[in-house]
């Protein structure tokens, strides 16, 4: 059986300081499709792409409606959504061709690493995987992967501000497996130590419970901004 193709879409928002090494880098990953969608920057990240030759459009700033866009102008079997602070490389690629090539899988996530040293996050990742891992329930983190026939069966992401992973994951759970892989990708730490570690775990998880209560994702979103 052949090989499914994969394209990488990538929301970013005033992400100057990172979007040159995240260009080059995405160029040597063996992605067949790389698009990456802005938000309206205002730091100069516009400009860089639009004279790196890469794959780019603007979209109103809401990431679930960026990586909607993004998807739509993709062709490749498996669209692999990509946080622009989670780099990931060939390997991980090879990973999820080898994944989707079983057909009952419809879509995807890695275990996640985060990069700050402190002991705390090596408790933090154990318990994102082991949560993720029993309730079939991916973050956008985790770098989510999803057959590209199921993606626009069930119209993309629901563009709403916040958890629009978590409601994707419940809904593709109706559709078939959901891949989870051991083999990990690193992600920034950087919430957590700009708001406190114990402080943006509670937060986080007092937001989900909200979400779990039937809150609207736009006052989750104000809380989770005013919180950090």
């Amino acid at each position: 059986m052949d090989s499914p193709s994969v394209a990488i879409v990538v929301p970013v928002f005033n992400e100057r300081s990172l979007i040159d090494d995240l260009i080059e880098h995405l160029r040597s990953v063996g992605a067949d499709e790389v698009v990456f969608v802005d938000g309206g920057s205002g730091d100069g990240t516009q400009e860089i792409l639009r004279t790196s030759g890469m794959q780019w459009l603007q979209a109103r700033p809401c990431r679930a409606h960026q990586v909607n866009a993004g998807a739509a102008q993709c062709k490749s079997d498996i669209l692999l959504f990509l946080h622009a602070d989670t780099p990931i490389y060939s390997c991980h690629i090879t990973a999820v061709k080898k994944a989707m090539r079983d057909q009952k899988a419809v879509a995807g996530r890695f275990d996640v690493s985060l990069t700050g040293s402190h002991p705390m996050f090596r408790m933090i990742e154990r318990m994102i995987n082991l949560r993720s891992r029993l309730s079939g329930i991916s973050t956008g983190d985790q770098a989510m992967f999803i057959r590209r026939r199921i993606f626009e069966q069930m119209g993309g992401f629901p563009e709403q501000y916040l958890m629009e992973d978590v409601e994707i994951s419940k809904r593709l759970k109706r559709y078939g497996k959901i891949a989870c892989l051991r083999q990990k990708v690193e992600t920034s730490s950087r919430r957590w130590e700009e708001s406190g570690i114990v402080r943006t775990v509670l937060l986080m998880w007092w937001l989900r419970f909200r979400y779990w209560l039937g809150a609207d994702p736009a006052d989750l979103k104000r809380l989770y901004r005013n919180r950090t």
